[in-house]
């Protein structure tokens, strides 16, 4: 659960609903995406224009990577390697490769995209 006012995630224990840990991120969290295995939660910052990478294991932020303007949807590819992040200032969409954690490409979309809708199956063939 992403807490817009203070910055934080929240990481919930399914079998109890309690709250078990508690992540700081960016200001304004709006999107929160999981890798297909589950060991990182990708976190959009609107307001800061940053995404945080959450690993699991630890409930720690591992890395904070600069996206476009007003970051809000964010979708992880079916395969766990490709992260999207819809700029909604910028009208671009990031793509951040997860095996290295960095923006590889940025395309410039229509107006204001904010979101994504689930991806599923397999990925086309190269």
């Amino acid at each position: 659960m992403a807490n817009e006012y203070d910055g934080t995630v929240s990481v919930i224990d399914t079998a109890t609903n309690a709250v078990i840990a508690t992540v700081t991120v960016g200001y304004a969290p709006y999107g929160v995406a999981v890798t297909p295995d589950g060991s990182r939660v990708y976190v959009v910052n609107f307001w800061d224009s940053t995404v945080s990478v959450i690993d699991t294991a630890t409930n720690t932020v591992t890395a904070t990577l600069t996206v476009g303007g007003d970051p809000y949807g964010v979708a992880v590819d079916p395969a766990g390697t490709k992260v999207y992040v819809a700029n909604n200032k910028d009208r671009t969409i990031s793509v951040i490769d997860i095996a290295t954690n960095t923006v590889t490409t940025t395309v410039t979309v229509g107006d204001k995209p904010i979101a994504f809708g689930q991806f599923i199956g397999s990925p086309p063939a190269k």
